[in-house]
């Protein structure tokens, strides 16, 4: 069985995978001070309750935005795996895409493991938009190259900032108000966040697609694409596992090299 590591800014996903089954899936808060040790302990005992054991694991995938962690995760397969785990973005890892970017050692992990995911499920053109600690809306062609894309703050993020710059205006969670015209400071702090992203979210796929020149299929992922997917017709398909999906298909790649 494959374990496959999504490490981002917010969260560590851990999956294992057996073919393209999913057999257990946990997340861990971010933290680059834990050890391969402390995570390795976690996780065996999230195995344990999966009925699963380290003897099922025979290979494992890492994609880290956070190069603090590489080392520990490295640590952690190594240790409690005895497998070598291949690192998106190592030298001679193959993704099968080409990058059509000036400096293309720039692009986070997860952004290249979501365009091949994207490309081996969907069709055409396409636009992902991944919600996580940033919202980032990667462009991928209809032979799978990589073409760019843009950055813009996280959901919470702007709701964290908000909240910590202006000294009256509370923390507020996330949801789809029913109006838009907000009676009192919250209603008007959540219509703000939620139907701003929303413009936001319009706005740039219709950008991204005049300035390719090609309608293009949108696809969501990460932990607020549901919220957002049911508001806008602008986005086709919600897929919460992409990355995962992407680190599977990254692997089985790799694996034929071998």
């Amino acid at each position: 069985m494959l374990l496959a590591i999504d490490a981002g800014n917010t969260n560590i996903v851990f999956a294992v995978f057996d073919g393209d089954e999913v057999k257990g899936e946990w997340r861990a808060s971010t933290q680059t001070e834990r050890t391969a040790d402390e995570l390795g302990v976690w996780l065996m005992q999230l195995l344990t309750t999966a009925g699963l054991g380290r003897e099922h694991i025979s290979a494992a995938i890492i994609a880290s935005v956070v190069p603090a962690m590489v080392f520990s995760l490295k640590t952690l397969c190594r240790r409690y795996f005895g497998c070598e785990p291949i690192v998106v973005g190592d030298e001679g890892v193959q993704l099968g895409i080409a990058v059509l970017l000036d400096r293309p050692e720039e692009v986070g992990a997860d952004r290249l493991v979501n365009a091949v995911a994207a490309h081996k499920f969907y069709t055409g053109p396409m636009i992902v938009i991944d919600f996580g600690t940033a919202t980032t809306f990667d462009v991928i062609d209809a032979e799978g190259n990589y073409c760019g894309g843009a950055i813009a703050p996280g959901i919470n993020l702007s709701l964290e900032a908000l909240h910590m710059a202006a000294a009256k205006l509370p923390r507020v969670a996330i949801g789809r108000p029913k109006q838009v015209i907000g009676k009192a400071t919250v209603p008007a702090m959540k219509s703000g966040i939620f139907w701003g992203y929303v413009g936001l979210i319009e706005g740039l796929v219709g950008r991204i697609e005049a300035e390719f020149g090609a309608p293009m299929t949108v696809i969501a992922t990460g932990g607020l694409a549901p919220l957002f997917a049911e508001a806008t017709p602008v986005i086709h398909h919600l897929d919460d596992d992409l990355t995962l999906r992407g680190l599977v298909e990254i692997q089985r790649r790799n694996a034929r090299l071998e």
